[in-house]
Formats: C-alpha cells, structure tokens, sequence
C-alpha cells in the first residue's frame, strides 16, 4: 500500500487489472508482467512478400554476377518453390533501382522510398528475419498466429487477452485492409480469435457507408428500442450463462454492448472530414480516398489517439513474380508517403514514444530471376531464408540496422531473427513475457510463441 503500490495501481488502471469483473474480460486479466514500454501497437503488413534486394538489402555483388548462375554453395540443398521447381537456370539479378545511405548510421534505402528514408533514424531496421513457411498463407498465418495452421489466435487477440482494452468504447484489436491494393488473398483467420473468447477477435473497419457490419440499426428502429432489447437479450443470456456455463454466452453479452456503444463511437473515429488539409498533404492525396493504404495509415493514428490496443493494417500486392521493377514500383508509389507521415505524425503529436509500429510482410524474395532475365524486366518468387522488416517508436532502438544477410541476400549471416523471436520481442515491448502469456485449451497450455523464441534484446532501447 506505499507509493510503489499507487504507482502501480496507476499503471494498470487503464487495462482494468484490478478490480476485473468476469463479465468484462471473462478471466483476471495476465498482465502486463512487468512495466510496459509500449501502449499499443500498429502493424502495417504488407501482404505478398516485398524483396528486400529493392527496398532494403543493399547487394552490388548481384549487379556484378547479373545473370549468373547462382553459385551451389549459396543456394545449397534449401527447399524451392513449386512455381521455380522445374525451372533450368537460377541466374542472379541485381535490383533495378539505386539505393543511397541515410540518416546518422548510414543505413542503405532505395531510391524507390524516398519518403521513408527521410525518417530512417527513427527506423530499427531488421536485416536477419528468417521464417519456415515458403507459401503466402500459411506464412503470413505464421506471422500472425505463431502456426502455420489456421485455428491459432492472432497477435491482436492475445494481446487483447493478456491485457484488455483501453477504451471500453471501441475494440481493443482493430483490422484495417487497404482496398485496390492486389488481388493476393488474405484469409480472416489472420485476425481470428483462435481458441480464445471470441470477443477477442480483431474486428474489421471498412470504408463506405457501414464501417462495420451490422453495426447501424435497422430502418425504422432507435437507439431506445435497441437498447431495450439488448437489456431483454442479456437477461435471457445470463439465463443460460447460469444453466449451461458456456464462457461463448457470456462473449455475446460483451459484444453487443460493445456494438452498442461502438453505433457512437465508431462514426467519429472513422470520419475524417475534420482533419486539416496539412495533414492530407502530408500522407498524400490518396488519403482524401476512404480504404485506400493511406487514408487507413490517417485512421490508425486516429485510432492510436483513442487507445486501440492492437491496430492491424494490411496492405496487399507485393507478390511480384514478373514484371517486378514496374510491379514494386506502383507498391511504393502507393504506399511510401503514408508511411512516412504515420510515422511523423505520431512523434510530433508525442504518440510515437507509447506507440510501436512494424512494418513488414511474411517473407522475401529470390536473388535469382523467376522466369526470363531480360535488361529491363525479371521476377522473383518467395524466399523465407531471409528478408527485412523494421519497427519504430516505444522501445526500440531509433537509427539501428540490425543482422546482415550474405553477399547474395540469400541466407542469413549475422544474428538472425526467427518469427517466433519477433512476436517474443513485441510482446515483451507491450511488457507480456511471451512463455508465461498463455491459455488452456484441451489439455495443454498454448501460447503465441509455441515453444520457441526469444527477445531480441539488442533492438531494445
């Protein structure tokens, strides 16, 4: 009961951990375990696999072997692909477009993000992320779910879990899909609940008319009828919550009120029309267009205001098996500027100091060409041995490039980081240790991480 007791219970208030009733979390809540550095977290996804030889992974030796053979002991006896399977020859192929060094450390980025290398010294930069699945599903499942089966839950749902939400007015796990980005499928079970209470599944907002579904009420009903009939729906529930003890029962209690509240609050959140015109210009002119990359990167700062705990963006069409130099080019375009100005406009509102954002997608790519090898023109397919992702803001090292890969981008030479070290870091951040943030489910004890990971500890701040 002393100051580090005040303190303490200070700390916790928001998420609830003291005090918590079954019927708002179903269970006391697990943590955090220890003082967080992170509040939330907003995670820009980019869906298809973006090649960091592009982007990121700076290689001149594969502009000098340009149309190589790529040498047996680089490649070694790693699996393949089936779409390069049976494919002759594995020529190398340098990247089409220029990098140039940024920031205090020097750190390599391509001509293609110009916007994001003026922000690069508050990037951490991760060069050594490796993964094991090699196909778009069950890989970008891996990142979100710690399996490469479906039926896991997501990152945004554990953390909903372990530590509540900050606003009892909007959900604690927001998912956000950037339209007219690709045509590359993206399965719901990236943001599903898995095994736990359903009122911890990621909840999508769209653009249009109806940000959520099933939200509005139906014509010709008002907010007095609705709430009458949800106060008799939740009488009738606690009936059979009392009779049969089904925890799901007392999910659906939860979100309809959720739904109650959210008919306000989510209308406000989503309306953009009274931000000013300094701020569209800052993440460009997309972001007047509602679902578009940049117009969700404007929301997930508006939803960063309201303290949404996990903020899931995905953004689709880095799948670039030919026609790569045009293809990655128009994703850049799209997405660059946005980017950049999330990141601007949380640190100059004092948000990026409590806000962790990552960006990254489920693997990378090839450092030989898929398909023909012309002057102008390749491809490369899906590499899970190496690729890039960076993280920004609440403790993480600002300006850092960590791990390195070969002279190839094609294996990892220095202090590599697996998928599930990665989920073991952020959860750390968000100050939930990831081998004690668990739950029961027939007879065993599951967890994020599975039973692999690590913290990274040398991208801690």
């Amino acid at each position: 009961m002393g100051l580090g007791g005040v303190a303490l219970g200070s700390l916790f208030a928001n998420t609830k951990a003291l005090g918590n009733s079954f019927s708002q979390n179903f269970q006391p809540i697990q943590g955090p375990h220890f003082a967080p550095k992170a509040k939330r977290v907003i995670y820009l996804f980019q869906s298809g696999g973006p090649s960091q030889i592009e982007l990121f992974d700076y290689k001149p030796k594969l502009r000098e072997m340009h149309g190589q053979e790529i040498p047996d002991s680089v490649r070694g006896e790693q699996r393949l692909s089936g779409m390069v399977s049976n494919q002759a020859t594995f020529p190398l192929v340098g990247s089409h477009y220029d990098f140039v060094q940024y920031g205090k450390n020097g750190a390599w980025v391509s001509e293609l993000f110009p916007h994001t290398a003026k922000v690069v010294d508050d990037l951490c930069i991760i060069k050594s992320m490796h993964t094991e699945a090699i196909n778009h599903e069950p890989a970008v499942i891996f990142f979100q779910t710690g399996s490469q089966q479906t039926g896991r839950p997501s990152i945004g749902s554990w953390l909903s879990y372990g530590l509540g939400s900050d606003n009892e007015n909007l959900p604690a796990f927001v998912v956000l899909v950037s339209k007219g980005s690709g045509a590359q499928p993206l399965n719901a079970s990236s943001w599903g609940n898995g095994f736990l209470p359903s009122y911890h599944q990621g909840v999508q907002f769209r653009s249009g008319k109806d940000p959520v579904l099933y939200l509005n009420n139906p014509e010709g009903i008002d907010v007095t009828d609705r709430r009458r009939a949800l106060d008799y729906m939740k009488d009738l529930n606690k009936v059979q919550q009392e009779l049969w003890g089904d925890p799901e029962i007392e999910s659906k209690i939860n979100q309809y009120e959720m739904a109650y509240r959210m008919q306000t609050s989510v209308p406000e959140t989503v309306d953009l029309s009274n931000e000013p015109d300094y701020i569209f210009d800052m993440y460009g002119e997309d972001a007047r267009k509602p679902g578009t990359y940049a117009a969700n990167c404007l929301l997930a700062r508006r939803l960063a205001e309201q303290d949404v705990r996990f903020i899931q963006l995905y953004h689709m069409g880095w799948d670039q098996h030919g026609n790569l130099p045009n293809g990655i080019k128009r994703m850049a375009q799209t997405s660059d500027q946005a980017t950049a100005a999330l990141i601007t406009d949380l640190k100059q509102r004092g948000l990026l100091e409590d806000t962790l954002v990552v960006w990254g997608g489920e693997f990378g790519r090839t450092s030989f060409s898929q398909g023909r090898l012309t002057k102008e023109n390749y491809g490369r397919d899906h590499h899970p041995r190496c690729f890039t992702m960076w993280m920004a803001g609440a403790g993480v090292k600002a300006g850092y490039v960590h791990g390195e890969t070969d002279d190839f981008s094609y294996n990892v030479a220095k202090d590599g980081v697996h998928v599930h070290d990665f989920q073991a870091t952020l959860l750390h951040l968000m100050g939930m240790d990831h081998e004690r943030l668990t739950f029961k489910h027939q007879g065993r004890r599951y967890r994020l991480t599975d039973v692999h990971g690590e913290v990274v500890k040398a991208i801690l701040a």
